[in-house]
């Protein structure tokens, strides 16, 4: 089963993607904020990392950044309406539809 990595500084929000992915049958692990991100990240192989919305843009590319480092797996940013593309991200999509989410990660995951 694959292994999500979820990173974001709302804890609500992180709580809801969980789910939604878990639903969906996937492994999580949830990060609120980078020092987690890191620990986490160190400490275990992830299949896909997901950068969460709520992440100012220059939080999510020094994020990614530190990730790419340590965690080997394509990151999927998640993004507010008209918020620019991210550095390092195998993809970027507005944050707003699950469907899409969901589509987006079983395609990362081929």
């Amino acid at each position: 089963m694959p292994h999500i990595l979820s990173v974001s500084y709302d804890a609500v929000l992180l709580a809801t993607r969980e789910m939604l992915l878990q639903s969906a049958g996937y492994t999580v692990t949830s990060a609120e904020g980078y020092v987690d991100a890191m620990k986490k990240c160190h400490t275990t192989d992830y299949d896909l990392l997901i950068i969460g919305h709520s992440i100012p843009h220059a939080d999510k590319e020094a994020i990614i950044a530190e990730l790419r480092q340590s965690c080997p797996a394509p990151v999927l940013a998640l993004l507010r309406p008209n918020e620019p593309r991210l550095i390092g991200a195998a993809e970027a999509i507005e944050a707003n539809r699950p469907d899409l989410l969901l589509s987006t990660v079983r395609k990362l995951l081929g």
